[in-house]
């Protein structure tokens, strides 16, 4: 399936994004296209953002979780 929250992401460097990522999500999602609220920071709440306005499901959060563990994040 093509979902525009992954399409945004391009071509990953997963340790450059994962470092992105945990030191602004916000920001990182917003240079790939994808907006939220300002002034979230939460981790959570961002997820929770991105289902709820049906950005991604929960089930491809549960997927890149999985895949997160596999490597170790």
């Amino acid at each position: 399936m093509n979902n525009p929250f992954f399409s945004a992401l391009g071509q990953p460097n997963l340790n450059g994004m994962l470092q992105q990522i945990k030191s602004n999500p916000a920001a990182f999602l917003a240079q790939k296209g994808i907006n939220i609220p300002q002034g979230m920071t939460d981790p959570t709440a961002i997820l929770n953002h991105l289902v709820s306005s049906g950005r991604v499901s929960q089930n491809q959060i549960n997927a890149a979780m999985q895949m997160g563990k596999r490597f170790g994040m």
